[in-house]
């Protein structure tokens, strides 16, 4: 049964005792076929049973039954008086009794106010009861977002937060500088090569040497891997010649040759092979060791 805020009040009168004998049967009755009613009288029987603790007993003084006596005996003659009457009365004289107002409860304004604060207690603590359990579930939300949001639905798991980590890598070591000193005996260099591993390319610079007219020097990488001497390039008739040509030989094998500078027809030679005389020639040696870049501070 749905109980509203009368039948609450209803139940506070019953344990006040305040209710007529057709309104106690209604409660009872409501009690019987319902046990949860039942427990809502019982416990405002529990209670404003401290009500009647807190009151002591009062032994009404004799004045007060000598005044008990004479409202019976006048209401009896007042019954007696009014049977004649009514006997008298024609068939189509009906007495009207004014209904009881719906406002009108016949409590005194201590037990009004005593039901009143009955039904506010009531509401506070159906108030207190469902703010709790929002907080419970709330609390059980929080913590499964926490430790378990697998278990929740998509619409209650918490974002996915993507946290982006810049690993920096120290930097690679400066590789080894190579110099070759290209020359013909004791004579003056003629060409100064460099090599540098890291991009596999070589930069000739023009020191002594002479351009010969109609001729061209041409570069040439010799190596006991190798059947025959390799050409690298011609060297350029201006100071600095930078070519990448290293790129597909071996590191340990670049570093172990024998490099020579041979004059060929202008333009290099047109079959692959030297034809000219070796004039120039040099081993490359390490001029400075690899070493670490210094941390970014």
């Amino acid at each position: 049964m749905a109980m509203s805020e009368d039948h609450i009040a209803l139940a506070a009168e019953y344990a006040l005792g305040t209710l007529d004998a057709d309104e106690r049967a209604q409660v009872e009755a409501m009690m019987a076929a319902d046990k949860d009613y039942a427990a809502v009288v019982e416990s405002w029987q529990i209670r404003l049973s401290a009500l009647n603790q807190m009151v002591g007993g009062v032994e009404p003084s004799p004045e007060v039954w000598e005044r008990i006596k004479a409202a019976i005996g006048a209401a009896g003659d007042q019954q007696a008086f009014a049977l004649p009457l009514a006997a008298a009365a024609p068939a189509s004289d009906t007495v009207i009794v004014p209904p009881r107002p719906a406002n009108d409860t016949g409590l005194s304004p201590e037990s009004m106010r005593v039901v009143r604060f009955a039904k506010q207690t009531y509401v506070w603590k159906r108030v207190a009861g469902a703010t709790g359990a929002i907080a419970a579930a709330l609390l059980l939300v929080l913590g499964a977002q926490l430790y378990q949001p697998d278990l929740l639905p998509n619409a209650l798991r918490p974002p996915v937060r993507t946290q982006i980590v810049k690993v920096e890598t120290p930097a690679p070591a400066m590789p080894a500088q190579y110099v070759a000193v290209l020359q013909q005996g004791g004579d003056s260099p003629a060409f100064i090569l460099t090599v540098d591993p890291a991009n596999k390319m070589f930069m000739v610079r023009r020191v002594a040497a002479t351009p010969e007219p109609g001729k061209s020097y041409e570069l040439w990488l010799v190596s006991d891997k190798l059947q025959k001497p390799r050409s690298l390039g011609v060297i350029g008739s201006h100071d600095f010649t930078i070519n990448p040509s290293m790129a597909s030989y071996d590191p340990d094998m670049v570093n172990k040759a024998t490099y020579a500078v041979t004059i060929e027809p202008e333009g290099g030679s047109p079959t692959g092979v030297a034809t000219g005389p070796i004039v120039y020639s040099g081993k490359l040696v390490e001029t400075m060791p690899p070493m670490p870049v210094p941390p970014k501070p």
